[in-house]
C-alpha cells in the first residue's frame, strides 16, 4: 500500500506540489493497521489504494488521500488536532501517531461507537470522540492547532475557521458533489485566512443538524 501511495503522489505531484510525502507520514501509513478499520467482509481489500464502504453510505478514504491530507497538515508532536468525520477511526489513528491529541466528531452514532471500540482495542489513548454536528466543531476544546475535515461542506463552515488557532492549518474538501476541491486553509498570526486549492476530490457531503 505504501508503494501505491508513493506512486500516486508522484503521478499528481505537479498539481499538488508534493511529489514525495514526508517520511514520517509514509512510516505511519505503513504502521497503522487499516484492516482494523474496515468491515470484516472487506478486510481482504484493506490495503488497496481505494476507498471502501463502511456502511451508512459512507466510506473509509483512499489511503493516498489520507496520506496527502495528513502531509498537508504539517503536524507537530505538540499539536492538538480537530477531525471532522471520524467514520470508523482510520484517519484519527493516523493523526494520533503524529500529534499530541486528536478530538474527532462523527455525526452517525453507530459509526462513532464502532470507531471508539476499534481505537480502544488497538490501544490509542490520545483520541477523544463525540457524536455530533461536525460543522460546529468542538467549542469546549478549541482553539486547535490543526483541523482536518473528512467530509465535504459546500462552503467551509465559519465555526471551524474560528476554532483554528492563529498560525494554524486546516485541510478540507469543499464544494458541491461533482465539483469538490481539496483545500488547505492557513491562518496567519494576525488571523488572516488564505485558501489554496490542491486537487479535485470526491467526498461524502458533510452531514449537519440543520
Amino acid at each position: 500500500m505504501v508503494e501505491q501511495i508513493a506512486l500516486h503522489a508522484r503521478l499528481v505531484g505537479e498539481r499538488t506540489g508534493r511529489a514525495e510525502l514526508t517520511s514520517e507520514v509514509m512510516a505511519v501509513m505503513g504502521r497503522v493497521p487499516r484492516h482494523e478499520f474496515v468491515p470484516l467482509e472487506l478486510r481482504q481489500f484493506a490495503y488497496l489504494d481505494t476507498p471502501l464502504p463502511i456502511g451508512y453510505e459512507k466510506t473509509i478514504s483512499q489511503p493516498f488521500i489520507v496520506a496527502l491530507m495528513t502531509d498537508f497538515l504539517q503536524l507537530g508532536p505538540d499539536d492538538r488536532v480537530l477531525e471532522i468525520g471520524t467514520g470508523l477511526g482510520y484517519q484519527a489513528a493516523v493523526l494520533a501517531n503524529l500529534c499530541n491529541h486528536v478530538y474527532s466528531v462523527e455525526f452517525i452514532e453507530e459509526l462513532a461507537r464502532g470507531a471508539q471500540r476499534r481505537l480502544r482495542d488497538i490501544g490509542y489513548e490520545n483520541i477523544q470522540l463525540k457524536t455530533g454536528d461536525g460543522s460546529v466543531g468542538w467549542v469546549e476544546h478549541a482553539p486547535f492547532d490543526k483541523i482536518l475535515v473528512a467530509a465535504a461542506p459546500e462552503l467551509v463552515p465559519t465555526s471551524l475557521l474560528n476554532q483554528l488557532k492563529p498560525g494554524g492549518r486546516m485541510v478540507v474538501p469543499a464544494g458541491i458533489e461533482d465539483a469538490q476541491q481539496l483545500m488547505v486553509v492557513t491562518k496567519s498570526a494576525q488571523g488572516q485566512l488564505t485558501m489554496t486549492e490542491i486537487l479535485p476530490v470526491r467526498f461524502s457531503a458533510l452531514m449537519t443538524s440543520n
